[in-house]
């Protein structure tokens, strides 16, 4: 099947593209970029190169990929822009090109959606079926790994790293990096447990999840420190492959991790009544329901009160 480029598009003759290819109205695409067969192109959307962007994606009107990064030390260098399959760039999202001093490649993965003005900045590397709820923003040199989900305005310092299947809350500021399997959040972000929700949507069992959450608490709300908690973790846990794969992104870590737990929340143990399994929040949240419902009563009966 031919490609179809709107008579008002403006496409470079250096620009290839595949089988499939539909380009709108508005749409420009520059010399040195390649799309890959299926891939749609919204109007007004702006793609230059080198880029190469693969199959069945979805760029939406206005987006932005593979302009110069916004970096005062680039000097027009070769660097570039690759982009798997299957991923969905809505309306303003940005997407800027590696520098030489970054490894010379800004990389996104497969099945991603980058919400309406989300900024994904030079030589970030994107794993796979991430989500970036709208105007997240990374700096710099920043990893996100599969299956990690960043929140609505959470900003993200230079060489950060989000771990596999993370959660970032809304407006996070991350200036170190988010554990793997946890919820983080804050604008002095703090650990609320796993993400216990988005695992279980990932197939992960209860003997799994109660794994995790015990490697978790060693790691945030025992007392000790990181060397400590690793240790326990392994004499405890080891040979999980998922503890495995949290010890090994705290011991690679270069900007320190976020393990910190909520304010308020003593170190020690796990909320009491935790089941096995269940997010410390989430048993914290239950414990407390019968009292936020009698507040909410009595704030009832005093509002109806002074209406009488």
């Amino acid at each position: 099947m031919s490609s179809y480029v709107h008579p008002l598009a403006c496409v470079d003759p250096e620009a290839s593209l595949g089988d499939g290819v539909r380009v709108g109205p508005f749409a420009v695409i520059g010399a040195g970029v390649e799309i890959g067969d299926g891939t749609e192109i919204g109007a007004a959307a702006q793609i230059q190169g080198p880029t190469r962007i693969g199959r069945d994606n979805r760029i939406f009107p206005q987006a932005a990929l593979g302009f110069e990064p916004q970096d005062l030390k680039f000097r027009g260098e070769e660097v570039r822009l690759e982009v798997g399959d299957g991923n969905i760039f809505r309306e303003f999202s940005t997407v800027s090109r590696g520098t030489v001093g970054g490894g010379a490649v800004t990389r996104i993965g497969s099945q991603n959606l980058f919400m309406a003005y989300v900024h994904i900045a030079h030589d970030c590397q994107i794993g796979d079926r991430t989500v970036f709820a709208n105007l997240a923003t990374l700096a710099g040199h920043v990893e996100v790994q599969d299956d990690a989900t960043v929140g609505a305005f959470c900003t993200v310092q230079q060489f950060a790293r989000i771990g596999r299947h993370a959660y970032l809350g809304a407006y996070t500021v991350l200036p170190m990096d988010a554990l793997p399997f946890v919820k983080t959040v804050g604008v002095k972000p703090a650990v609320y447990g796993l993400n216990t929700i988005g695992l279980k949507r990932k197939g992960f069992d209860s003997a799994r999840l109660a794994r995790l959450g015990k490697a978790v608490r060693l790691l945030t709300r025992s007392g000790l420190n990181t060397e400590q908690a690793v240790a326990r973790m392994r004499a405890e846990l080891g040979g999980d492959p998922d503890v495995e794969a949290l010890i090994a992104f705290v011991e690679t870590t270069r900007r320190g991790i976020t393990k910190s737990p909520p304010r308020g929340k003593a170190r020690g143990g796990g909320a009491p009544g935790a089941e096995a399994g269940q997010d410390e929040s989430e048993a914290e949240e239950v414990a407390a329901a019968p009292a936020a419902a009698a507040a909410l009563a009595a704030a009832g009966r005093r509002g109806q009160a002074g209406g009488a």
